[in-house]
């Protein structure tokens, strides 16, 4: 890649933040849908070794995505992100949260909010995210959890999907 695609991650513990700002190789508007289809997002949405399976998918304010994250030996990790606003190709905003198979969101676990921005950047996308916990504790959990490099894994695997998808 000809451009600067490397992964920025902040994380701010007085204000219980972690930002993460990517340039992606592709229009928007595909970012956009990797963001918000199911079918691309259980291509991309997890780390390497994991794969991702949908259960439940409804993009709209007031909707939800159900996922998994499964591990190659068959452990599942399951989340739910529940849609507040959605600005087409520009942002939504979602609550995100560990659950069980059902969507029971686990008590337990750290919960987030999350803002997701796209722009145009000299003929590429900059997706940034802003992921809000409760608390510090909250986030030092999903930092020690190694949220970092889950991310950039993740991130990368994007990358990756859209340049088949670019072709």
């Amino acid at each position: 890649m000809n451009f600067d695609s490397k992964l920025v991650f902040l994380a701010d513990t007085t204000n219980h933040t972690i930002t993460v700002r990517k340039k992606f190789a592709a229009g928007r508007q595909l970012v956009w849908d990797c963001h918000t289809k199911q079918d691309y997002l259980d291509r991309w949405f997890a780390p390497e070794p994991l794969t991702t399976k949908t259960k439940h998918m409804d993009f709209r304010p007031g909707g939800y995505w159900h996922y998994a994250m499964i591990e190659p030996q068959g452990q599942e990790y399951w989340s739910r992100l529940d849609y507040q606003t959605i600005d087409p190709i520009d942002r939504y905003i979602a609550l995100d949260g560990f659950t069980d198979e059902t969507g029971t969101v686990n008590p337990d676990m750290p919960q987030a909010n999350w803002e997701v921005t796209f722009s145009d950047a000299s003929g590429h996308t900059l997706v940034q995210t802003v992921i809000t916990y409760r608390s510090a504790e909250d986030l030092g959990k999903v930092i020690a959890m190694g949220m970092e490099a889950g991310l950039t894994s993740t991130l990368e695997r994007l990358d990756k999907l859209l340049l088949t998808l670019e072709k």
